[in-house]
């Protein structure tokens, strides 16, 4: 009798490969291509907040500064985007297409009130930071209190 070396993985693979194919049945094939109707994706973000200010930090990888827009409203921030689907060129094989394409919005609602006037926004390395300072009313304030 020969001994078999078992591969988890290659079971988990036969696995994923038997439920991609139930919902195909099921849902259509989908294709493996972007068409014209790219995938909608949403960046992750990182919302700080400091005794002075918000901080926002959005993942954008790839994206140029010109594809992007930021509006700051007295209760929110939206960005918004479109990350373009390099188009077929001949010679190229794709076996596997992952990364999302398509237009994209964000909308993040604060805390508390906020100036919008005053915010500032840079990109760097893929990262989008927007700086929002807080309103005068959203500050906290210290007031010291005579005991009697």
């Amino acid at each position: 009798m020969e001994l078999v070396r078992w591969d988890p993985f290659k079971e988990i693979s036969s696995l994923r490969d038997e439920i991609d194919r139930l919902f195909d049945s099921f849902f259509g094939r989908i294709p493996a291509v972007p068409s014209e109707r790219e995938v909608a994706w949403h960046p992750a973000i990182n919302l700080e907040e400091t005794e002075d200010k918000f901080i926002v930090k959005a993942e954008l990888p790839g994206l140029k500064k010109e594809d992007i827009k930021v509006q700051v409203t007295e209760d929110g921030l939206i960005i918004s985007g479109e990350r373009k689907f390099e188009r077929e060129e001949k010679g190229k094989t794709y076996h596997r297409i992952e990364m999302a394409y398509g237009k994209f919005q964000r909308m993040i609602s604060f805390p508390a009130q906020v100036k919008p006037e005053g915010a500032k926004a840079t990109y760097k390395d893929g990262i989008l930071t927007v700086e929002i300072p807080k309103s005068e009313k959203a500050r906290p304030k210290e007031i010291e209190i005579e005991i009697k």
